[in-house]
């Protein structure tokens, strides 16, 4: 063993010499890979350059943001799904801005939506009668099943995961939250005590009434696959960390943050009924996973076939506008006018118009039905690797929301932090951008706009093939 573990060390110190020892301008010995060809010239680019657009982030803003690659990419324009940085070279964007951009970057018709309302009305708030929202209230809620009918927009999943906590605490008049360890649910104050990674929390009294129970990973958990043996602790925590009662529980159907973890098969049936049984209510974040991502589904629930009583989602709603929406039964929306419930910019016309685009151009271009083709197909390719390579430990997910997960040795499962920043360096260089995440940082994260098509697909995995060769 402890042979093992210092042939790993040793490796990992010879990769992060090689990842970090060239000069960043330094161009990468590349093989002759094809990127599918895609109709667009980028217009020339005057604006400053990446060194300047850098200096100015160090000075003027956030500390605390982070930055994918060792030289940092200046992105000034995208198309469906490609990008273009500021010299005109084109990537394939397989993590769509974290996620985000659903129907393709300046999909057209998304574009002319937000021109025409631009141009009428950019603004009034809630008070006044405006038919964009009303109109996208409509088509939102028909999208969703049983009696999931009334609609809240706000502008973030954060603050979709802030009011759906706020509603279950009201109507059950309970107060203690449940929520899956690896989950991400947002980082404002209230929401970063439902999130379980420490990288994303900071040293501050947080989630108070929020318990976090074994997450149902068929991969790393105890009990593989089985969903109703992960539920048990559910029902163990509300015995003894609750007064027996809760308010609500959350979870998103394939973890996104957490490295695109899908929760073991019949989870969510018997998680529900503990939840509902102790008198809480049962939240479905579908920020990542929702608009047929999954291509089995609409919303990632119904992969487990259950009805939740709030959603929430965000992300890909609005196709990287800032809008968020949370949806749940005429009763339970009721409990928010024992006061009045106020929010500026949800409901925003110019939004709305881009998010009720979103929907209509998701049905028309089949995108669901073509996430599962496409996502089928790539998932193949990806298992055909994991043959290949000892370094995959793990390839999960569903339609265009996929994980690739590295691994030093696949009995321990020792993660391959330091593996994955190369292979991420490596794709990059050959035109691919992929997302990385998990508790370790050792997924890649695929999940690119819902435009993807099968010769992307054979790219990125062409590109994931050479880059693990490398090693």
């Amino acid at each position: 063993m402890a042979l093992s573990i210092g042939r790993h060390c040793a490796r990992s110190r010879s990769l992060l010499r090689r990842l970090y020892s060239s000069s960043p301008d330094a161009a990468p010995d590349l093989p002759a890979l094809q990127m599918p060809a895609f109709d667009h010239v980028p217009r020339p680019y005057a604006g400053p350059s990446a060194e300047e657009v850098l200096e100015k982030r160090r000075k003027f803003m956030n500390p605390a943001m982070f930055l994918y690659y060792k030289k940092p990419l200046n992105i000034v324009e995208g198309k469906m799904q490609y990008l273009y940085d500021e010299s005109g070279k084109r990537y394939l964007d397989a993590f769509a801005g974290i996620v985000t951009v659903s129907v393709g970057h300046c999909h057209p018709e998304v574009v002319q939506a937000v021109i025409k309302q631009t141009e009428l009305l950019q603004h009034t708030t809630t008070i006044y009668l405006h038919h964009a929202v009303a109109d996208y209230a409509e088509a939102l809620a028909a999208k969703m099943p049983g009696n999931l009918k009334v609609v809240f927009f706000v502008n973030s999943g954060s603050e979709a995961n802030d009011m759906a906590m706020l509603m279950a605490r009201l109507y059950t008049k309970s107060f203690d939250i449940v929520a899956l360890r690896n989950a991400y649910h947002g980082m404002s104050p209230s929401t970063m005590g439902l999130t379980a990674h420490s990288t994303w929390k900071y040293s501050v009294p947080q989630g108070f009434g929020v318990h976090h129970v074994l997450n149902p990973d068929p991969y790393r958990g105890p009990f593989g696959a089985d969903g109703k043996l992960y539920a048990n602790d559910i029902a163990n925590l509300i015995e003894s960390a609750t007064p027996g009662k809760v308010a609500g529980f959350f979870a998103e159907t394939i973890q996104g943050v957490g490295g695109a973890v899908e929760l073991a098969p019949g989870y969510l049936p018997a998680a529900y009924e503990i939840i509902r049984n102790a008198g809480g209510l049962c939240i479905a974040d579908e920020v990542q996973t929702g608009f047929g991502r999954t291509g089995s589904h609409y919303w990632g629930f119904e992969t487990q076939d259950v009805l939740p009583d709030i959603v929430t989602m965000a992300k890909g709603i609005g196709n990287g506008l800032p809008l968020a929406a949370v949806v749940t039964t005429p009763e339970i929306a009721s409990v928010l006018a024992e006061r009045l419930f106020f929010n500026t910019y949800g409901g925003n016309p110019v939004c709305s118009a881009a998010g009720h685009a979103v929907l209509k151009i998701l049905d028309k271009e089949q995108r669901q039905q073509h996430c599962a083709t496409v996502g089928n197909h790539l998932l193949a390719r990806l298992r055909a690797l994991q043959d290949k390579y000892e370094l995959i430990g793990n390839v999960r997910g569903r339609g265009l929301m996929l994980g690739v997960e590295f691994v030093t040795d696949r009995v321990a499962k020792t993660p391959a932090k330091n593996e994955t920043m190369m292979v991420m360096e490596r794709m990059k260089d050959l035109g691919v951008l992929v997302g990385k995440g998990g508790r370790h940082g050792n997924a890649l994260r695929i999940k690119p706009p819902m435009c993807f098509t099968l010769e992307d697909a054979d790219f990125l995995v062409d590109a994931l093939d050479h880059s693990l060769s490398t090693f």
